[in-house]
């Protein structure tokens, strides 16, 4: 146990002490992609109002923002993730949004609000969290707001370029194309499932599989090389990324496009993981992958022709996906077994429910 008393610093201390060493050498950097030139400026060490982007040819700017709020910080309320891990975390949130969109990010802007009882050590471990994700998704952290609240919320929004007609949208799919997902769903949410229920059901698993849980919420990976091969042929007809669980996004693909989807189960990876966590919780695997999540997998729909050009494109990059079924002319989301045997498909959506998000697989509280 340290000896060192925490120290409490007000924010003007905090933004020039604690947080000016991560925004260093920002103006003047390159951070165009594809061929597209911008320029930033002014970022957050010239310390303006705001950052300055010059972009010297047509482009088009994606903007997304999210926060980081309710269920999304159980295990963090638990001490099971840490300020860095949060941090980290909202800035892969925002990212991911841009990265379904097929663009290359340019920017984060972040808002930092905590209590007063968070000291500096615990500040600084939430300011670098959100460096490092920036770092990874080769993004730089241009500015945003810091402040009290009366408990940690963080909030960001994330700047991002295409080139003009490439932006990736919900809407494209038709009949015939091929719905794909680039990894495993659910793991983040049977870690929420898991950790808030575990003592209280007598739940005991591996000490490898309980790792995989919390490490999926520690190093989540926006999907930004997936995205943007995808659009720059383009590949895709239609992307989202699965921050709200894969039958969600599949559900808000079908309503943007007018299509329905058949998922064929015995196509859908389902990590070791889930299925330990399903077994204790009494439900289905392909339920649990399927529910309430918050995983940054982008799910796609491409017309048959493309698959094999795709998936060079991806493994050429170290990448791959996975089809899991076709876009229907009927709008409805069905699922088909590996004898033949169709019905809905299970587990349930992401609605931004009051309840606690470990019963949503379950389906007994979906108010």
């Amino acid at each position: 146990m340290s000896d060192i008393e925490p120290t409490y610093s007000d924010e003007p201390t905090r933004v020039r002490r604690l947080v000016a060493e991560f925004f260093s050498g920002q103006s003047g950097a390159d951070v165009g992609a594809d061929g597209l030139a911008v320029d930033l400026v002014a970022g957050a060490d010239a310390k303006d109002d705001c950052a300055v982007y010059d972009i010297k040819e047509p482009v088009s700017l994606v903007v997304g923002s999210d926060y980081v709020r309710g269920p999304k910080f159980v295990l963090y309320e638990m001490g099971l993730l840490t300020g860095f891990d949060i941090g980290y975390y909202v800035v892969a949130a925002n990212v991911s949004d841009v990265a379904a969109m097929g663009a290359t990010p340019i920017g984060v802007l972040t808002v930092v609000r905590y209590p007063s009882e968070l000291d500096d050590a615990g500040f600084r471990q939430v300011i670098a969290g959100i460096h490092q994700a920036c770092t990874d998704f080769g993004v730089l952290n241009v500015g945003g707001d810091i402040g009290n609240a009366e408990r940690v919320v963080l909030s960001a929004t994330a700047l991002g370029i295409c080139r003009p007609g490439k932006a990736l949208m919900r809407k494209g799919a038709r009949p015939g194309d091929l719905l794909c997902v680039t990894g495993v769903c659910g793991v983040l949410g049977a870690a929420v499932a898991y950790f808030p229920r575990q003592e209280a059901e007598g739940w005991t698993l591996p000490a490898a599989t309980e790792e995989r849980l919390l490490n999926a919420w520690k190093s989540p990976r926006a999907r930004v090389a997936e995205g943007r091969i995808l659009a720059r042929e383009p590949y895709a007809t239609a992307c989202q990324d699965t921050s709200d669980g894969l039958k969600a996004t599949i559900d808000q693909i079908m309503a943007a496009a007018s299509v329905g989807f058949r998922v064929v189960e015995q196509n859908v990876p389902i990590d070791p993981a889930v299925r330990a966590v399903a077994e204790l919780m009494g439900v289905e695997p392909l339920a649990l992958s399927m529910s309430a999540s918050s995983d940054f997998q982008l799910a796609f729909t491409l017309p048959p022709e493309h698959l094999d050009a795709c998936r060079a494109e991806f493994a050429s990059a170290g990448l791959d996906f996975h089809v899991i079924g076709e876009a229907i002319e009927e709008c409805r989301v069905e699922s088909v077994n590996a004898v033949g045997v169709t019905r809905a498909l299970p587990g349930v959506a992401w609605r931004h429910q009051t309840s606690d998000i470990s019963l949503l697989a379950t389906g007994s509280e979906a108010g």
